[in-house]
């Protein structure tokens, strides 16, 4: 595997001025009755009627906003992160974003009933996306919106919509889901035809391993175990090894864990590897080559910890940078990553990563 080199750098060390591919936006509508013109019947009329909102979160904030920044709220009084004009000033035009990926805030992979329903609503937000997102900025670059609780919709979804030059992925939220479950692999097989990138982005119905907790606090430091569990599921079934083109994001999970899990993973796959032979690989091997973290919420580390984690790894290519614009603990590019790592490193996570995840154009010089 090809590595940057590192060396120490100095907590002085210049900082990042080149390119940036943002890895993870939550743009959001301002009324999800403006879904009803996209829908049939009898979906229309529940939106129409307000007898769906959107599903809630088992939680309340602390933060003063809710989930989000309190300046991200536009005039109008619509929700943040559904109004592009703010969104270009906070974001686009304030620092050197090359690419914005949308990923939404819509997920209706939660919805624990009427599959069909959740299915036409993907599709209407994909369309309703595509009109008010798509044309307004070409930086813009965007995620399809699936039911994985219904495979063969999400399939016809993937079809309809894959081969668009500006969508580059499928996002399906960590929750309850074991996507590793063959039921699922419809998805992956699709994903892998129109050459998009499997997102997977936690949600608020990730739970521990005794549940969410009483405190929001609980749910908060548990996140990571959603992901964790979500990529032990996917290479103990087989994904990695059935479709050897498909390549994956972790977002908003954190990563400072993976070294753990791949020491364990790799450990009991060579005492257990007769319970799932259709591996033929480490674990450790898949995951390093085909999954990438994003690097919000990335803990308070400082330069050398940060380097320690990619020694221990053993390469710099897993990291995406992410805002998680434009909620409470939003990544200002400027704030997040730290000054002392070297520029190399910085290009790599910043852009050159995600450049080559989602076949963007040639790597620039460095």
């Amino acid at each position: 595997m090809v590595t940057t080199p590192i060396t120490a750098a100095s907590p002085t060390g210049s900082s990042y001025t080149g390119p940036i591919i943002d890895t993870d936006v939550h743009e959001t509508i301002s009324s999800w009755k403006h879904l009803a013109p996209y829908l049939g019947e009898p979906w229309r009329g529940l939106l129409e009627r307000g007898a769906w909102t959107k599903p809630g979160a088992p939680f309340a904030y602390w933060a003063s906003h809710g989930v989000n920044r309190a300046d991200s709220f536009p005039d109008s009084g619509a929700p943040a992160g559904s109004n592009y004009e703010l969104f270009k000033a906070q974001v686009l035009d304030l620092y050197p974003i090359k690419y914005a990926i949308l990923t939404g805030q819509f997920m209706p992979g939660i919805m624990e009933m009427q599959f069909e329903f959740a299915s036409a609503l993907a599709s209407a937000y994909n369309d309703w996306l595509f009109e008010h997102w798509l044309q307004k900025d070409e930086r813009i670059l965007t995620s399809i919106h699936v039911a994985p609780q219904d495979p063969q919709a999400a399939v016809r979804e993937i079809e309809r919509l894959g081969d668009h030059p500006r969508v580059v992925q499928i996002i399906l939220p960590i929750a309850q889901l074991a996507y590793g479950d063959p039921f699922y692999h419809p998805i992956f097989e699709a994903a892998q035809r129109h050459n998009l990138v499997i997102g997977l982005h936690h949600s608020s119905f990730v739970k521990g391993a005794m549940g969410r907790g009483r405190y929001y606090i609980e749910w908060h430091v548990n996140v990571p175990q959603g992901a964790m569990s979500l990529l032990t599921s996917l290479v103990c079934n087989g994904v990695f090894d059935k479709y050897p083109n498909l390549k994956f994001n972790i977002i908003e999970s954190g990563w400072s864990w993976l070294p753990h899990l791949l020491w364990r993973f790799d450990q009991n796959y060579r005492s257990l590897q007769q319970e799932i032979p259709w591996v033929k690989r480490l674990p450790s091997e898949h995951i390093l080559e085909r999954v990438k973290f994003s690097t919000q919420p990335t803990e308070d580390f400082d330069a050398q910890t940060w380097l320690r984690l990619i020694e221990l790894l053993g390469t710099d290519r897993l990291f995406v940078f992410a805002t998680d614009y434009p909620h409470w603990d939003f990544d200002a590019p400027n704030e997040a990553i730290p000054r002392g790592l070297p520029a190399a490193l910085k290009s790599r996570i910043f852009y050159e990563n995600a450049r080559e995840l989602y076949g963007l154009e040639q790597a620039r010089s460095v």
